[in-house]
């Protein structure tokens, strides 16, 4: 039995959750975003309270995912989402000209990136990067765009990380 997908949403007041076909819609202070939801997950709203339930057992997995991915929905219209990385090592640095992130991390060519519709990109320093918007499914994928630039690496640590992220180090080789 799905848990997650029997939890209740609770929408705050500055939000509107509308259904449309297939297509539920959400507006909040920081946006909008619309997003298909399976026509086999049933949607019901009372006041301001969302429930989801499924028409078969089968569907046990989509019924919780669709619960979650409108939860997240909600989360980003009303809070918004940011991820922070952090460039490790000599000589790298990050700027940001415009909707564009420009990367220098040891390649023989500074790496441009234009942030998708809805992302912004700040640069805090020149080692910190911070990715946000609205939709987590957005801000996510462009961090880990921006991470696998240059992913760290186990012997000196060096790289693009997440700002949490714990690198497993490796001792090397030793000398006899």
């Amino acid at each position: 039995m799905s848990r997650i997908g029997l939890k209740v949403i609770q929408v705050p007041d500055k939000v509107t959750v509308t259904k449309k076909g297939d297509n539920i819609t959400v507006k909040g202070p920081k946006g909008e975003l619309t997003r298909y939801f399976d026509p086999k997950i049933k949607f019901e709203q009372s006041d301001n309270e969302i429930h989801f339930s499924r028409s078969s057992e089968n569907d046990k997995a989509l019924h919780g995912t669709e619960r979650a991915n409108l939860a997240s929905m909600i989360e980003g219209v009303t809070n918004g989402y940011t991820k922070k990385l952090t460039l490790i090592g000599v000589g790298y640095r990050a700027q940001v000209q415009g909707n564009k992130l420009v990367l220098n991390v040891g390649y023989s060519h500074p790496v441009e990136m234009t942030a998708p519709e809805g992302v912004t990109v700040k640069a805090n320093s020149a080692t910190e990067v911070e990715v946000a918007g609205i939709s987590k499914q957005t801000v996510g994928q462009f961090a880990a765009e921006i991470r696998d630039v240059r992913p760290p690496e186990p012997y000196k640590g060096k790289g693009i990380r997440y700002e949490n992220e714990y690198v497993r180090r490796k001792e090397g080789k030793t000398g006899k």
